[in-house]
C-alpha cells in the first residue's frame, strides 16, 4: 500500500519552473490562509537546467530580489539593416534567472507557516470527495500520496490540444564574454531580422547585456519544426562574427528552449479541484511566445480568489486577444505578411508603452483598432475571414518545454 500523508494540504502545486514557483510565491505573498505544499522534481534528470525569464514591467511588483538585469532602452533591427530604438517608460524589460527565483520562493517558503517545499515527482493526480490526491515518488523510489483541496497542476501536456495553427518558437542562447567592451548595458535588442530568414517562418537575433564585455546572445526562429543543435551553433557563429561583430569572445554558458505557438485551446481544469497554469493552462501568448508576465497576472489573481475564499480565476488571456492572435498565427503560417516587416513596423509607428501593453493583452478595444490599423490591413481581413472555418486538427507526438518569455 502507498503510504499517505495525513496532513491535507489546502493548495498543492505540481512543478517548479516559472508557473509553479509564481504560484508558490504570490499564495505566500498574499497571506492567504491556507496550506502550501510546492511539489518539485529532485535533483537529477527530470529536473530542468538553469534558464532565465524576461518580461517587461513598471514599478515594483514582488520579483526584484530575483531580478537580475533591467533594460530601459528597446531596440529592434529590421531586416534592412535600419534600426528603431525605444522608450518603454515607464516599462523595464527585466530577466530573472530561475536559480535566483528559486533561491527567493523557497526561502519564503520556508519562511512560511503551514507552506513547504517537498522533492519528488508527481506521477498521477485523480480525483476525490474532499479534493484530490497526488501520487508521487520521492527520492529512492518511495511512494506517497498527497491529498489536496485543490492542485494547480504547470507540468507539460503529453501533447497539444487540437489547433488550426501551430508554430514553434525555437532558439539556442550563449551566454558569452568578449574580449572587448562590445555592449551598452542600458539597451536590450529585442528582435535582430538581420539574420538570414528560413523559407518559412522567421528568424532573428536577441540580445541582453550584461556588463560592456557580457551579454545573453541568441537565435530564434519562428517555424513549425526546431533545428538540431548543429544547425543553432552554426546560426549563432554567424549572428555574432559577421552580424555583431563581437571578435573574439568565450562561451561561458548556454540554453535552448521551445515554447509554443498556437491557437489550440488549452483545457483549464483537470477534475473539480485540479487546475492547469503555466503553459499547459494556457498562459503562453500565442503570437509572441512571451509567458512570464501572463503567468505573473494569473497567479495574482489565483492568489486573489483563494483569499476571497473561492475557486473562480479567470483564464490567463482574454478571449479578444486569443482571437487576434489566432489570425496573426494565421497569417504569420501563410506568409501572408511578412514577418520581420511587420513586427518592425509596428515599433515604428506605435507608442512603445501602448504596444507592449497590446503583446501583453492588457490594451482596451480602442487602443487595439488602432493598432490593428497599423498593420497590413488586407491580408489580416483575410485571415480574420478564413480562420473561423478552418479546422482543428491534432498532432500527438508534440510536446514542448524549457525556456519562458
Amino acid at each position: 500500500m502507498t503510504p499517505r500523508c495525513t496532513e491535507d494540504s489546502g493548495v498543492l502545486v505540481l512543478g517548479g519552473g516559472a508557473a509553479g514557483l509564481s504560484l508558490a510565491h504570490r499564495l505566500t505573498e498574499s497571506g492567504t490562509a491556507t496550506a502550501v505544499t510546492l511539489v518539485e522534481p529532485p535533483d537529477g534528470p527530470l529536473r530542468p537546467a538553469e534558464r532565465t525569464w524576461c518580461y517587461w514591467g513598471a514599478g515594483t511588483d514582488g520579483l526584484e530580489e530575483a531580478v537580475s538585469a533591467t533594460w530601459s532602452v528597446l531596440r529592434l533591427h529590421g531586416a534592412d539593416g535600419g534600426s528603431v530604438t525605444v522608450d518603454p517608460a515607464p516599462f523595464t524589460y527585466r530577466m530573472v534567472r530561475s536559480a535566483d527565483f528559486e533561491r527567493m520562493v523557497h526561502g519564503r517558503l520556508a519562511r512560511t507557516e503551514g507552506a513547504r517545499l517537498l522533492r519528488g515527482t508527481a506521477e498521477a493526480v485523480r480525483a476525490v470527495p474532499a479534493g484530490a490526491e497526488v501520487r508521487c515518488a520521492l527520492p529512492g523510489g518511495r511512494p506517497l500520496t498527497l491529498p489536496a483541496r485543490r492542485v494547480f497542476d504547470s507540468r507539460p501536456l503529453p501533447g497539444l490540444p487540437p489547433a488550426r495553427t501551430r508554430l514553434l518558437q525555437h532558439f539556442r542562447g550563449w551566454f558569452v564574454r568578449t574580449d572587448t567592451d562590445r555592449f551598452d548595458p542600458a539597451v536590450a535588442d529585442l528582435m535582430d531580422f538581420r539574420v538570414p530568414q528560413p523559407a518559412h517562418g522567421l528568424a532573428f537575433g536577441y540580445v541582453l547585456p550584461l556588463a560592456p564585455d557580457r551579454a545573453l546572445v541568441e537565435y530564434t526562429e519562428f517555424s513549425r519544426e526546431v533545428l538540431t543543435t548543429a544547425a543553432y551553433e552554426s546560426a549563432l557563429g554567424h549572428y555574432c562574427r559577421d552580424i555583431l561583430g563581437l571578435g573574439r569572445l568565450t562561451v561561458e554558458r548556454t540554453e535552448q528552449g521551445v515554447i509554443p505557438m498556437t491557437d489550440a485551446r488549452f483545457p483549464r481544469r483537470a477534475g473539480h479541484a485540479v487546475f492547469r497554469i503555466g503553459t499547459a493552462g494556457g498562459a503562453t501568448r500565442p503570437a509572441t511566445g512571451y509567458t512570464f508576465a501572463a503567468v505573473q497576472r494569473h497567479s495574482r489573481a489565483i492568489a486573489a480568489a483563494l483569499r476571497d475564499g473561492h475557486d473562480r480565476f479567470p483564464a490567463p488571456h482574454g478571449l479578444r486577444a486569443l482571437a487576434m492572435d489566432a489570425i496573426l498565427l494565421r497569417a504569420l503560417d501563410t506568409g501572408r505578411i511578412d514577418g520581420p516587416r511587420f513586427f518592425t513596423d509596428l515599433f515604428r509607428r506605435v507608442p512603445a508603452e501602448r504596444l507592449l501593453r497590446f503583446l501583453d493583452g492588457t490594451t482596451s478595444l480602442r487602443e487595439e483598432w488602432g493598432i490593428g490599423l497599423r498593420t497590413p490591413v488586407r491580408p489580416m481581413l483575410r485571415t480574420a475571414a478564413e480562420v473561423p472555418f478552418l479546422p482543428r486538427r491534432s498532432r500527438p507526438a508534440d510536446r514542448t518545454g524549457g525556456h519562458t518569455r
